[in-house]
């Protein structure tokens, strides 16, 4: 599976992020990602991102155009939800599954609603402390996510050859270029998420770490030939 992870790449510009859409169902995504999230419930306003963030946090309404593009073009959608309100969003359009971002996997209220949904849950394991990693009902279907959370991340701090692939679904990628989530697929990983932008040299801060769309469609046909391969 690859996830276009548009998060808010889209600079809250609902143009931008239906293009975002079209080129990733184009380029062979199998599910376009977006991030729904309350500013000022996530980050300080003198965080150095809080403006980046606070142009693309998401409306109810411009959710509804993202799902209502998502579905006229035939990929599925997904977000990171990051609290309980926006829970009860990516429920009233019926989304399939959930992803937790590595931010809040100790948010257990958060957890607890996304749980209740019955809905499958990708987890990324970028902000595993001592706590170790979130335990969710047997009931839950859950896929964990190798990460490491920063942006952009080094290639030398992956050590993808010490990953165990049986106990990851998959690699949710930060590093620069689509090498790292290549040598991921090759050993095994069977999700990627990547972050998605039309171009890198949009105005933002995710957008020097993304993959453009050719990069999207070069990691789709890698991808296909690895299974050809297996």
């Amino acid at each position: 599976m690859l996830i276009a992870e548009v998060g808010h790449n889209h600079n809250g510009d609902m143009s931008i992020a239906k293009e975002l859409i079209r080129c990733a169902k184009n380029s062979g995504a199998d599910v376009v990602k977006f991030q729904l999230y309350d500013i000022d419930k996530i980050v300080p306003l003198d965080h150095e991102w809080y403006w980046d963030l606070q142009r693309g946090q998401v409306s109810w309404s411009q959710w509804l155009e993202i799902v209502d593009e998502c579905n006229r073009l035939g990929i599925e959608f997904m977000a990171s939800a990051f609290d309980v309100e926006r829970v009860g969003w990516c429920e009233e359009v019926g989304m399939k599954r959930y992803k937790v971002a590595s931010r809040s996997i100790y948010n257990e209220e958060l957890l607890e609603a996304i749980v209740q949904t019955g809905k499958d849950v990708l987890i990324s394991l970028g902000k595993v402390n001592g706590r170790g990693i979130p335990k969710l009902p047997p009931t839950t279907k859950v896929g964990y996510l190798y990460c490491i959370a920063k942006y952009p991340v080094a290639l030398a701090e992956l050590k993808l050859g010490k990953v165990d692939w049986n106990k990851y679904a998959g690699f949710s990628d930060h590093t620069m270029g689509i090498e790292a989530a290549m040598v991921a697929i090759s050993r095994g990983a069977d999700i990627i998420e990547k972050h998605f932008t039309l171009s890198r040299a949009m105005d933002g801060c995710d957008h020097a770490g993304s993959m453009e769309p050719d990069d999207l469609a070069k990691l789709y046909h890698f991808a296909n030939k690895v299974r050809e391969m297996a």
